[in-house]
């Protein structure tokens, strides 16, 4: 029977805000029915632990009705109800102001108005910002620099700072809730992009700092984070064009550190014995040899030292709370292992916050921007777990990111063939086989024998493992050049030991004392080969999660436990780098790490492990995206815990969409998670990873080559005091279609009853003139005005004249539209920059324009491209024409052009307009605009080389009204404005407008575009 959530899971696409969800029953489960709207924040996964007591087989299912598990319930839902309406409050507040074009309208800065502009517009050439990622930063720009100048923004920053002063005294702390796989690093860049641009242009502003410490849970976090330094060579803010090339020199004074939270822990400034300290002692005051909170500070943040207002980005905040005092019977209702989660908990939620409480007792912290797919309290915070961050601002769930296809859609299991079961064994499986696998202590794995599992877990591999093997084999035959990755999440170093060794092979001894090698059970997965020999690169690997991420030494008999798979990397490290002393160097954390962090990864140590066997969980924040398998070998007893390790398998293989814009399915597929979806098993078609290419300007090599070029921001012109004329060409026409005016006839019908056929012909009895007044009264207002900004009033009616000839001669109505529609403001706007060019024109020779340029930053060049880029329609340049190695086009007609350009002798060099920053205002209608012309060029003229016409070329396809509108303002005022600065050289503009009629003989047409196109830009002619 067919399931059409999973199906066609994917409504929405990932970049556009999102329009439809699926319906969820009471249960939590969908309906199959599609709601035409977004899903509003709502609670639906957490759960809340249940208390410790002997269960009848209902309570084990969750059916029990035990009253203080109601009341936690209760508690819980709540107050994410609460919070959940303030996020769903926010949200609509934002969704209302992102509608505003301009800054002024936006109530933001000019900066922040540029870096949204540029977020929600730009044309990225590899992935752009999803649109949870713009929706979370422009939550904080809409609380930082909007809200508090109207009432209802006051109204919610007061219940921001209510909850703040409740749950963390002195800190102002905003939580962003986004899924897992939704990128938080790249929210925290753009985040940090924005501080800081607006920081350094208003260096006495309060709101803005430039200072930031970036608190992570674990060193595998800290390391991936590097990406947020502006000068890292794999640097978020230009690998993801983050930041317009114009604005990076600002962005280059910001001060990051990124550490882990165990960083804050006070070290011992001395180490003594426990008798030397006795000793010392004697029988004085207690010695203090702990640092100080001012060193801890000095050593783990001197860059911030000098830098009032730090704001701090903590990854995955739901470590980081202050707790209060709980139940005191709670710990009595707790078994051993959740007293110890609860122990953990604490410990690490208390050095956090007390670091970050230090942090703003010595330095002063401007906000705590917490991001986290769970912000909800865990076990031992004195809350109910599960209970919501208080200060959460947006909610972007896992529903929301399987909706939009950022994630892979996990599966568990719905049905099995054991009668006996009320529900599938895999769905829970800890609970059939906790009884048979070795308690806690890593020594006691040594003495146990890998080949006894459970029978329950033994087949719970084998049937995941058949599915992997399908995978595998699949992404092999799609040309996948890493293996997909299965993980098996265990509770103890114990019990991980024999999971490992049954799945890769081990040596043990047999009856007469002699060593056998045991051939895992998983043959993909073995780190023998046949002869029992190790293998030079092993597939599967032996992780601790708590002690690769404190930083502390690895256990003793961890080591021991891992020291061939250690021993093997370092010497694959060897063999890379022919650095023995590197190698011996590196600590068996660190190599583990390394591995840890690279798995997946073409050309990295951990390429080709196909399984890793992890203690504990994996990290959060770990962005393997290869991960298709989980199996869970420990207790789950909460969802969060639940969706925190199922994350790890939900970063997405692929991030191409398809045909309809929208993100193909991927699926994870988990066994032993009680997780709350359903699936049925399929195998889903991989889709292999665009190949991607470094696009760079070739330096000191292809110099020659380089074009340097004005950054303008806007036009000043002087336009005429009394006499008014203009002077209107082709550019100059309007034409009124219903693409711009919508339909103009329309038939209206219900169930039964008579139609009525909807038309505009009443507006056709509307005066010209009428229309003529409105136009010159917005020419008045908009442009015309004097040096105190006033209105030249005395212009409306020479305006009026000049408006009626331009309606009469250069407005063209077709189907079914007419002159009145340009009443609409838009429209109207349209007119008033036609009419308005057409002055300026008049008048170039006598009321020169001039362009006014970028004042931080009013020189563009070539020598500035850098970026990375998956786009496969791109041309190998000539080192003798172009400064940079590849041009990055839109189209086949653009590859053609690069050939004819590296052809005709009279181009001195060219460059595509991608990623190199050269960009030209302009109004479409009312809404300022920023144009990127396809090609620069250096033209001989006739003047030589030494004096080359700068020639800014468009190769169009279809042109619309957005593209007369583009020529119109190169042609009046940036091609002149930039010409009269006499500091750029000479400036020339050019629109290739037949392309589409070149289905036929396409070169040679376009050819003989070209070579008219050079013909016009004069100089001598072509033997």
């Amino acid at each position: 029977m067919s399931n059409p959530f999973f199906d066609q899971p994917i409504l929405n696409s990932p970049y556009e805000y999102p329009t439809r969800h699926w319906e969820l029953d009471e249960e939590g489960q969908p309906t199959q029915q599609i709601v035409e709207k977004r899903r509003p924040a709502e609670f639906v996964t957490p759960i809340p632990k249940a208390k410790k007591r002997k269960r009848s087989r209902q309570q084990e299912l969750g059916l029990d009705d035990d009253a203080d598990l109601e009341s936690e319930v209760s508690t819980a839902q709540q107050q994410y109800a609460k919070t959940a309406e303030l996020v769903n409050d926010i949200r609509a507040e934002v969704d209302a102001w992102r509608k505003y074009a301009d800054a002024k309208s936006q109530g933001v800065t000019p900066e922040t108005a540029r870096l949204l502009d540029h977020w929600r517009n730009h044309a990225f050439s590899g992935v752009r910002p999803f649109f949870c990622q713009v929706e979370a930063v422009e939550t904080v720009i809409w609380l930082t620099e909007v809200a508090p100048k109207t009432k209802k923004g006051q109204d919610f920053l007061a219940r921001l700072e209510q909850a703040n002063d409740e749950a963390n005294p002195g800190l102002d702390r905003l939580a962003l809730k986004l899924a897992t796989g939704a990128g938080k690093t790249t929210v925290m860049a753009m985040l940090i992009a924005w501080q800081t641009i607006n920081a350094v242009r208003r260096p006495g502003s309060k709101r803005y700092t430039r200072g930031f410490l970036v608190v992570a849970p674990g060193l595998t976090i800290k390391d991936r984070l590097r990406v947020l330094q502006p000068n890292d060579p794999d640097s978020y803010y230009e690998s993801r064009e983050l930041v317009p090339t114009d604005l990076m020199r600002e962005l280059g004074k910001a001060k990051i550190v990124i550490t882990n939270y165990h960083a804050f822990k006070l070290r011992e400034r001395m180490e003594l014995s426990k008798g030397t300290r006795a000793l010392l002692e004697g029988r004085g005051e207690e010695l203090q040899t702990l640092e100080t909170e001012g060193q801890m500070i000095q050593r783990v943040m001197p860059d911030l030292m000098g830098i009032k207002n730090v704001m701090v980005l903590n990854d995955e905040a739901h470590h980081c709370y202050r707790e209060k005092p709980g139940d005191p019977d709670e710990d009595d209702a707790l078994d051993a292992d959740e007293k110890e989660d609860a122990k953990e908990n604490a410990e690490a939620a208390r050095m956090w916050i007390s670091g970050l409480e230090a942090v703003q007792r010595k330095l002063g912290l401007l906000r705590v921007i917490d991001l986290s797919a769970t912000p909800f309290f865990l076990r031992g915070s004195g809350y109910a777990e599960g209970t919501l961050f208080p200060w959460t601002m947006t909610d972007f769930s896992l529903m929301d990111a399987i909706e939009c296809g950022i994630v892979k859609l996990p599966r568990v299991p719905v049905s099995d063939n054991v009668a006996s079961s009320d529900v599938p064994i895999y769905r829970n499986l800890w609970t059939h086989i906790r009884k048979k696998m070795p308690k806690k202590g890593r020594g006691k794995a040594t003495r146990l024998d890998p080949l006894k599992l459970p029978p329950e877990l033994e087949t719970a591999l084998a049937a995941l493992y058949g599915h992997y093997e399908k995978t595998f084999h699949q992404w092999r035959e799609e040309g996948i050049d890493v293996p997909p990755c299965f993980i098996v999440v265990c509770n103890n170093t114990a019990a991980s030991k024999l999971v490992h060794d049954y799945i890769s092979g081990f040596d043990r001894e047999n009856s007469e004392g002699e060593t056998e090698y045991i051939p895992g059970r998983l043959e993909l997965f073995r780190n023998y080969d046949q002869n029992g020999q190790p293998l030079a690169r092993p597939r599967t690997l032996l992780i601790d999660s708590h002690q690769l991420e404190s930083g502390e030494a690895l256990d003793k008999n961890f080591r021991e436990a891992a020291a061939v798979e250690i021993e093997r990397f370092r010497d694959e490290i060897i063999e890379r780098t022919r650095d023995a002393e590197a190698a011996r160097n590196l600590t068996e954390a660190d190599l583990l790490r390394e591995v840890m962090n690279t798995v997946g990864k073409k050309g990295r140590l951990g390429e080709q492990i196909r399984c890793v066997v992890s203690v504990s969980m994996l990290t959060e924040g770990w962005d393997a995206n290869t991960v298709t398998h989980i199996l869970g070998v420990r207790a789950f007893k909460t969802q969060l815990l639940c969706e925190q390790v199922i994350g790890r398998a939900l970063r997405r293989q692929s991030y191409d969409v398809n045909d309809s814009g929208l993100f193909d399915v991927e699926y994870a597929d988990i066994l032993g998670i009680p997780f709350d979806f359903t699936a049925k098993p399929v195998v889903a078609k991989p889709k292999p990873p665009r190949p991607t290419v470094h696009v760079r300007a070739v330096s000191p090599e292809r110099d020659a080559c380089r074009i340097t070029f004005p950054r303008v921001e806007g036009y000043r012109v002087e336009l005429p005091e009394e006499r008014i004329e203009a002077t209107f060409g082709p550019e100059s026409t309007l034409e009124l279609t219903t693409d711009l005016t919508g339909p103009t006839e329309a038939r209206n019908q219900g169930i039964v009853g008579e139609a009525v056929d909807l038309n505009l012909i009443h507006t056709g009895k509307v005066r010209t003139k009428q229309v003529a007044f409105e136009i010159a009264k917005l020419l008045v207002e908009n442009k015309f005005r004097d040096s105190n900004d006033q209105p030249k009033h005395h212009l409306y009616f020479p305006l009026v004249r000049v408006a009626q000839d331009w309606i009469e001669n250069h407005l063209v109505c077709r189907a079914g539209t007419f002159p009145a529609q340009l009443m609409h403001r838009e429209l109207a706007n349209m007119a008033v920059e036609r009419i308005a060019a057409g002055i300026v024109t008049r008048f170039e020779g006598e009321r020169p324009i001039k362009a006014i340029l970028d004042p931080y930053n009013p020189t563009g060049s070539t020598s500035n491209v850098r970026f990375n880029t998956s786009k496969t329609l791109r041309w190998q340049t000539d080192s003798r024409k172009c400064h940079v190695d590849w041009a990055i086009c839109d189209s086949t007609w653009e590859q053609e052009f690069c050939r004819l350009a590296e052809q005709h002798p009279r181009v001195f060099a060219y460059v595509k307009n991608h990623n190199l920053g050269f960009e030209v205002p302009y109004l479409y209608g009312n809404v300022p605009r920023r144009y990127l012309p396809d090609f620069l060029l250096l033209v001989d003229d006739g003047r030589g080389r030494d004096d080359p016409l700068h020639l800014v070329v468009e190769v169009k396809g279809y042109r619309g009204e957005d593209a007369v509108a583009k020529k119109l303002t190169m042609d009046t005022y940036w091609v002149p404005g930039v010409n009269n600065l006499g500091d750029y050289g000479r400036w020339a503009f050019y629109e290739l407008t037949n392309i589409l009629t070149m289905k036929d003989e396409f070169a040679e047409r376009l050819e003989n575009e070209f070579r008219d196109m050079i013909a016009a830009a004069g100089g001598p002619k072509e033997s």
